[in-house]
C-alpha cells in the first residue's frame, strides 16, 4: 500500500529511539510506505526546573503531539504509554499498544547495591511523584529529591554526586543501551510501576481507518488487556501520570491480575489492592480496583490533590 506517514515525536533520545522502532517495524510490515518523523517540542519538555506535579499533571509530553494530529500535520504519534492520559481527546484514538518489555522501575547507584543498603538519610532523586510516594511508604527515613532531565542529564547528576540513587524506568535504560547502569530492578511489592509502563502507544485521527488497518499488526493482545485494565483504573480516579497511583496488570491464561496502589505524596499513608478477573473483563476489573482504593482511604488522598473521581 502506497502511502506517506508522518510521524510524530519528541526530540529526546528515548522519544527518537521509540518513534524509529515504530517506523521501522512500518517499513519491514509494507515496504511500499514511506515514514519520516517530525520532531515537536512539548510543554514538559520546555519547563525542566519545576517538577512535573507542579505544572500540571495531564498531557506534559503528548497536547502538542495531539494538537498536530487534529490539525493533519501529523498522522500519527507514538508515545511512552505511560504520558499519555486515560482520556484521549475526541475525533483520536489510541490505534495500537505495542507488546509490553522492561516494566519494572530501576534503582541506580554507584554506592549502595540495592535500596535496602541505603542509609538513614540518603538522597534519592526522582522525578515521579508515584516513585517518591512509594519510596517514602518503605522508607520514610530517605531524603526524595526531584530530578528532571532526560536519561543522560539525569544519570549525570548520580555521576556528579548530587544524589546517593536515582530511580529510574528500566525500560528506558535497556532501550537506551544503558542497562550495566540498573543495580537493582524495584519488584511490584516495592514499586508497582506507572500506568502503561515499558509500552509503546501509537495514536491516530479516529476516523483514519486505512490507518488503523495498517498499524493494527502491532497491537499485542495481553499487553493491550492489562493496559487497558490499568488506563480504565486511572481514568476511575480521575488520575494522570503525575499523581501518586501506581497500577500493573498481568496475563495469565485468561486471568488477569492487577495490581494497584494509592499512596499520600509524603508516604504517610498507602493503599493498595489486588483484583483478579476474565481477560475480556479488564475495564470492570480496572474499575472494582479503583472503587476498591478509593473507599479504603484513596479518595482521601487524591480530594486533598485537587482531584475527584469520575466514579
Amino acid at each position: 500500500m502506497k502511502r506517506n506517514l508522518i510521524i510524530g515525536t519528541r526530540r529526546s533520545k528515548l522519544a527518537l529511539w521509540q518513534a524509529n522502532y515504530v517506523a521501522d517495524a512500518l517499513r519491514r510490515h509494507d515496504p511500499e510506505l514511506t515514514v519520516t518523523l517530525r520532531h515537536i517540542v512539548t510543554q514538559g519538555d520546555k519547563i525542566l526546573d519545576v517538577p512535573l506535579s507542579r505544572i500540571g499533571g495531564k498531557g506534559l509530553f503528548t497536547t502538542e503531539l495531539e494538537r498536530q494530529l487534529l490539525d493533519g500535520t501529523i498522522d500519527l504519534a507514538v508515545h511512552s504509554l505511560k504520558d499519555l492520559p486515560a482520556d484521549v481527546p475526541q475525533g483520536l484514538t489510541l490505534a495500537a499498544v505495542t507488546a509490553r518489555q522492561y516494566v519494572h522501575d530501576a534503582f541506580v547507584s554507584s554506592k549502595y547495591k540495592s535500596l535496602a543498603e541505603l542509609p538513614c538519610g540518603a538522597r534519592v532523586g526522582t522525578s515521579s511523584l508515584r516513585r517518591k510516594a512509594q519510596l517514602l511508604a518503605r522508607r520514610p527515613d530517605l531524603s526524595v529529591s526531584d530530578l528532571r532531565g532526560n536519561v543522560d542529564t539525569r544519570l549525570r547528576k548520580l555521576d556528579d554526586g548530587d544524589y546517593d540513587a536515582i530511580i529510574l524506568a528500566e525500560a528506558g535504560l535497556q532501550r537506551l543501551g544503558k542497562a550495566d547502569r540498573i543495580t537493582e530492578i524495584l519488584p511490584v511489592d516495592t514499586m508497582i510501576p506507572a500506568v502503561g509502563q515499558g509500552a509503546l502507544a501509537i495514536e491516530t485521527r479516529a476516523d483514519d481507518e486505512e490507518l488503523k488497518e495498517i498499524l493494527s499488526f502491532l497491537n499485542d493482545a495481553p499487553t493491550l488487556a492489562a493496559t487497558t485494565a490499568e488506563r480504565t483504573f486511572l481514568y476511575a480516579i480521575n488520575g494522570s501520570c503525575q499523581v501518586p497511583v501506581g497500577v500493573y496488570g498481568t496475563v495469565t491464561g485468561d486471568t488477569l491480575t492487577l495490581e494497584s496502589i494509592i499512596a499520600a505524596p509524603d508516604g504517610t499513608e498507602a493503599f493498595r489492592t489486588t483484583t483478579t478477573g476474565p481477560v475480556s473483563d479488564s475495564q470492570k476489573i480496572g474499575r472494582k480496583a479503583a472503587r476498591t482504593l478509593l473507599d479504603k482511604g484513596g479518595r482521601r488522598i487524591l480530594t486533598a490533590l485537587g482531584l475527584g473521581p469520575h466514579d
